[in-house]
């Protein structure tokens, strides 16, 4: 073979492995309804569930023909899965510097990332009743005596609540910065103090003013947890959360320092990811069970401060640990509830609509898929609000 003619190959070898995209070969879901597996879901098909077909089958084939590293989409409601699909693509999980190719299926456990934040809010309220943790109000540094040295500046003033909503004002770059070494969240991954890395700096903005997206938040509100349980994080979600919803098959990776990443260690298979989205719907309950106080997830679901996240829409908000958006179809808007995950991970809930909408990818540190990912929600939507309005 010509040296030429090589240099071609190997041209074409490399594309061909980096393409996320499926084969054009590759055929198009059928969309009909999800296969009936052993792990605790129900499944219906589409018209059976209140959508409308042609609209909902759209939707998956706009997510199987998009040009973005897309892997999984699941859509949930009432307690049953209604459709999804799943994709081959590239994948880069923590610390991984070279994407590897996966063939992703309902088996497959899928980097989370900052969903894993929503997760941690979800077990603050299941430790409030469970151990007693202090009221929202109470200021942080109150909480780690051997941070007395820091409660100067103003950030003896910061409060639990300001940790839970994002708003420390706290000097922290971290958005728009993943992938950089100049991203505070780094260093979460190797320091040995994490609250006095997270408090060991000045104040940007006062207390409780402007929103900031911080993973250190997240990161010493876990540590507050452990402490007040007694427990790992991991133990503690899998006994707390986990084992009621049946989630069996789950990873938390750690740092460096053998630390649950609290902030963005989580993987999870998308169907149990729904879990979650259907436990927020009826209101902390599982099988009869209280797995979350119902109080709590109305206070995580009030909006705390206006904070305009791509593919949330620009009247979003945050409340305590999870993202508020709304979205129109049929003439109407429907308010929403997500976890949102780098890459393009993403949680929906759309309490009128009784809707969970789940979505994988493999976009890390890029931003430019959220609006791909909104397409794919908005169409659902549609789906769900045009049968919902057709049945009698």
């Amino acid at each position: 073979m010509g040296h030429h003619r090589r240099i071609l190959v190997l041209l074409f070898l490399c594309v061909s492995l980096a393409s996320p995209m499926p084969s054009t070969a590759e055929p198009l879901a059928d969309c009909a309804a999800p296969v009936s597996l052993d792990d605790g879901w129900q499944v219906a098909d589409a018209a059976g569930a209140g959508f409308d077909p042609a609209r909902l089958c759209a939707a998956l084939r706009a997510f199987r023909t998009s040009p973005r590293n897309l892997h999984a989409v699941v859509v949930e409601r009432g307690g049953r899965v209604v459709a999804e699909t799943y994709r081959a693509g590239l994948d880069v999980p923590w610390l991984l510097v070279a994407p590897r190719r996966v063939t992703f299926g309902p088996g497959t456990l899928h980097d989370m990332r900052s969903i894993s934040k929503s997760v941690v809010g979800l077990l603050w309220g299941i430790a409030q009743a469970d151990v007693g943790l202090p009221p929202v109000q109470t200021p942080v540094l109150d909480l780690f005596p051997h941070l007395a040295d820091l409660r100067t500046g103003g950030r003896e003033r910061i409060t639990l609540e300001d940790l839970l909503s994002m708003r420390s004002g706290l000097a922290w770059d971290e958005m728009g910065r993943y992938g950089g070494l100049g991203n505070d969240e780094n260093g979460l991954a190797w320091r040995g103090d994490i609250p006095r890395y997270v408090f060991d700096r000045p104040l940007a903005t006062g207390p409780g003013r402007h929103f900031n997206y911080d993973g250190g938040h997240t990161a010493v509100l876990a540590e507050l947890i452990q402490q007040r349980t007694g427990s790992t994080l991991q133990e503690y979600v899998r006994r707390k959360l986990f084992e009621p919803l049946g989630i069996t098959h789950w990873e938390w990776g750690t740092d460096l320092r053998g630390r649950a990443r609290a902030y963005a260690g989580l993987r999870l298979r998308p169907r149990d990811l729904a879990r979650l989205g259907r436990l927020v719907l009826a209101g902390g309950t599982w099988q009869g069970r209280e797995v979350v106080p119902a109080a709590w997830l109305q206070a995580s679901f009030a909006p705390r401060v206006p904070y305009g996240e791509p593919g949330m829409g620009s009247d979003s908000n945050y409340g305590y640990q999870w993202w508020l958006g709304t979205v129109r179809a049929g003439g109407r808007s429907f308010a929403f509830r997500a976890a949102v995950g780098n890459g393009g991970q993403r949680l929906f809930i759309v309490p009128d609509l009784d809707l969970v909408v789940v979505l994988t990818a493999g976009e890390y540190n890029d931003p430019g898929v959220a609006p791909e990912l909104r397409r794919v929600l908005d169409l659902i939507v549609e789906s769900a609000a045009a049968g919902s309005a057709a049945t009698p």
